[in-house]
């Protein structure tokens, strides 16, 4: 591979989808970057190989793909990873985990500080910084997670090529602003790996906030579907009767009260985009200084001059929205054992915390 070739890994979304289904996909866009594909062979099917029958159902899947696909397990048969001279049957159910992200047809590698917690042959565990966009995309083509990723992954091996990390290594993502843990796979065992341990809900995805209100409850559970707000569509809102969107189920806990703000833990059941920031807003706790959810203005509390100054001033200490990924659990795709990783709060949102803490002592005093 040339030194050119090394500077532009290509990250080929896998155009899987057909135009409907597209469409749908942005709609229902999720944290997690591969959306579920299940068929079922009719009765009346003759037999033909698998990877012939799959992309003969999914506009814009080229063979390449679907075989690398096949050799990572994205595609299962009766719940089993097959090869691709297998022969469907009647009555087969076939689903393809297809890659959703994004369209984004190159991947510049930047060397960057990155805070790697983790790291073995198969994944990453990394702490993200806040105003870091995870992945390339339209108005964010460098600077982002993954283009420190291709670069700390070159140093290691530089005959490094696209069917590495770049095809196969997200499996889930958290906002721009939006700090704390995210796991990425090296290899496309276990990014099939880890991918089917998001859709089967079964990884650890604890969360704190800094919310506006007093929460009346210890701890309770937000059950409401997520999808495209249907006047502002780049935000998302919450159908708590489900007629729209995806199911969506946060578990909340309240960590420590200061009066106008409470500091709580979440723990996601699912993964839809903005899930907390719609979820808390929805049960009338929007995140502190969420300007995209109207929470970068003063929501609870007597508006005063001495008091807008002091929440002024917890803006400055933490100009974003006060959510971080603080712990992360999951199977280790390689050796099967129960990973669990924990972040410590950033700096700015323990600033801000600091401040409504001392606010409510001295309003007790």
């Amino acid at each position: 591979m040339s030194t050119e070739e090394k500077a532009k890994l290509s990250m080929v979304n896998q155009d899987s989808l057909s135009e409907i289904q597209q469409n749908d996909a942005l709609q229902i866009e999720n944290e997690d970057v591969y959306e579920k594909l299940t068929f079922v062979v009719d009765k009346g099917q003759e037999p033909m190989r698998i990877d012939k029958w799959v992309q003969m159902r999914i506009v814009g899947l080229t063979r390449s793909k679907l075989q690398n696909g096949i050799e990572g397990g994205f595609l299962t048969v009766n719940g089993k990873v097959i090869k691709s001279n297998y022969r469907t049957r009647p009555g087969d159910e076939v689903v393809y985990m297809s890659y959703v992200n994004p369209d984004y047809t190159e991947l510049k590698p930047e060397e960057m500080a990155l805070d790697i917690v983790y790291e073995d042959d198969a994944i990453m565990v990394i702490n993200k910084p806040s105003n870091m966009v995870v992945h390339p995309g339209i108005g964010n083509y460098s600077g982002t997670l993954l283009n420190g990723v291709a670069f700390h992954l070159l140093q290691q091996n530089p005959d490094l090529n696209e069917e590495v990390l770049p095809r196969f290594g997200l499996v889930h993502r958290i906002d721009k602003n939006t700090t704390g843990l995210i796991v990425l796979a090296k290899t496309p065992e276990a990014a099939s790996h880890l991918a089917k341990q998001f859709f089967n809900h079964t990884v650890e995805r604890k969360y704190v906030a800094l919310v506006w209100g007093n929460m009346e409850e210890d701890e309770a559970t937000v059950n409401a579907h997520i999808a495209r707000h249907k006047t502002f569509r780049k935000m998302f809102d919450a159908y708590p009767e489900g007629e729209v969107g995806k199911h969506a189920i946060t578990h909340y806990k309240v960590i420590e009260r200061y009066n106008y703000t409470t500091l709580v833990s979440c723990v996601l059941e699912t993964g839809r985009t903005h899930q907390i920031r719609v979820h808390m807003k929805h049960i009338g706790h929007t995140l502190f200084n969420d300007q995209e959810y109207g929470g970068d203005r003063i929501l609870k509390g007597t508006i005063y001059t001495k008091y807008k100054q002091f929440v002024d001033n917890c803006f400055d200490a933490c100009p974003r929205c006060a959510l971080h990924a603080a712990t992360l659990g999951f199977i280790h795709p390689t050796t099967e054992e129960m990973m669990r990783f924990d972040s410590p709060l950033p700096l700015d949102m323990e600033a801000a915390i600091t401040k409504w803490k001392n606010y409510k002592a001295a309003a007790h005093t």
